[in-house]
């Protein structure tokens, strides 16, 4: 049986809502997946021996009508508008509306469509929350008015660390904070984002919103797995997912953005256990306290399993200058598919019912999920595997790039390893 909250306050107050007691079994499960991955390693092994993927050397262009209309200034500023309308739309419901998640659309707007949302709409169209991002279009407002440019350029070290610490600070507010779906809540937290972002933005120029706004990072990196994609030569491109996630680069913070992204799905998963309820209901610390380290040591696992895996490929295979970023990418198909496993039905219930309460016609019949139990958990099991047996396929082609062909296969075991750790622990979390 898959349990749904009967009350929308239950699953926003939550953060997003999951899924229990699937109909299938664990043993099913867990051997298919250890197969997948075992047969998939042992075939790349064997039949894989040089590096195939091109990053942002391939793809085929487009059209030149079709790209003329994507850099089209009316099409950009078109998005650019879009963006900002909609986030003047959520603020005047969050300044305005009801204090009550049932009647106000503003809470699923932020933890369904922007944060789940963004996901298919990475995997179609690309980065696209780069244009509608509604800060970056201030910023660009307030820059033009005021006629002022950035004091500084960014310190090149900072790499994409803020936009990890602000996926870390949003998942907590999701996840953790006290009452994540209030009106005041959100208010806060989104006049906060904000200040922060445009002062930053106002010291080292636009560059920021690429390395520091959270959703902008979120997006691009599901981005690398999407079928479009620019090529070194500014052409607009379709392309195996495999090459744009090969040409992820490898900066400071990817594998903190990575690590927060699988351990808030791991957390979000685990904190609807009953003993983990029991837990918050009875620590002397208070729930807030208790969810925030419950959430800061699940990512925090998946950060050390990572870094032990990546010193073991080093010691194997030998020094390498970047052994924590090398492999970094592999992670992102992993994300991607915990992420379709947690949050798909969500989408597709709670994303239309959204809708509808924004357009005011919140009294339509209630949206049925599109699919049975059954359904469903087969759907989380194929995409928590397949993002592993993806995550497989990267991991190996970069390491018989970057390792000597003797070594390249015995350096990926500490990754098997990895991918079977996080396999078993997202699918315990599915059939808990």
């Amino acid at each position: 049986m898959v349990v749904h909250p009967a009350d929308p306050l239950t699953a926003l107050a939550h953060g997003i809502g999951s899924q229990h007691d699937l109909p299938i079994s664990p043993f099913y499960a867990f051997a298919g997946a250890f197969a997948a991955l075992f047969v998939s390693f042992l075939a790349l092994g064997l039949l894989w021996s040089t590096s195939r993927f091109r990053g942002d050397r391939s793809g085929l262009a487009l059209p030149a009508a079709v790209q003329r209309v994507a850099d089209a200034p009316a099409t950009r500023t078109a998005l650019r508008g879009l963006g900002l309308a909609a986030a003047l739309a959520v603020l005047s419901y969050l300044l305005l509306g009801p204090d009550d998640p049932a009647r106000n659309p503003a809470p699923g707007a932020v933890y369904v469509l922007l944060w789940v949302g963004l996901v298919p709409v990475s995997l179609l169209l690309g980065p696209v929350w780069r244009l509608l991002n509604p800060i970056r279009t201030l910023h660009r407002l307030l820059s033009r008015a005021l006629r002022r440019k950035p004091d500084r350029p960014l310190p090149a070290r900072l790499g994409q660390w803020p936009a990890a610490v602000g996926l870390f600070a949003f998942t907590w507010l999701e996840l953790a904070s006290p009452d994540p779906a209030s009106t005041t809540t959100l208010l806060i937290a989104l006049a906060t984002h904000t200040t922060v972002q445009l002062a930053l933005a106002a010291r080292f120029g636009e560059r920021w919103f690429d390395d520091g706004d959270p959703f902008e990072a979120y997006s691009a990196l599901l981005a690398r797995l999407s079928p479009l994609g620019r090529r070194n030569d500014g052409r607009l491109v379709l392309r195996s997912p495999f090459h744009g996630l090969d040409a992820t680069p490898e900066r400071p913070g990817l594998v903190a953005i990575v690590c927060v992204l699988l351990g808030s799905t791991a957390y979000d998963g685990f904190s609807d256990n009953p003993t983990w309820i029991n837990a918050l209901q009875t620590s002397p610390l208070g729930r807030t306290p208790t969810a925030t380290l419950g959430l800061l040591g699940s990512v925090a696992l998946v950060a050390a399993l990572y870094c032990l895996c990546a010193a073991a490929t080093r010691l194997v295979s030998g020094p390498h200058p970047g052994p924590l970023t090398a492999f970094a990418h592999s992670l992102v198909p992993i994300s991607l598919g915990y992420l379709i496993a947690h949050y798909f039905s969500l989408l597709v219930v709670e994303g239309p019912r959204t809708v509808s309460m924004a357009l005011g016609t919140d009294n339509a019949p209630e949206p049925a999920p599109p699919l049975g139990p059954g359904g469903l958990a087969a759907l989380q099991v194929i995409a928590v595997i397949t993002g592993h047996v993806l995550g497989v396929v990267a991991a190996h082609d970069r390491s018989v790039r970057l390792f000597p062909p003797a070594k390249a296969v015995a350096g990926q075991l500490p990754l098997l390893a990895l991918m079977i750790t996080y396999t078993l622990g997202g699918l315990t979390l599915l059939l808990n």
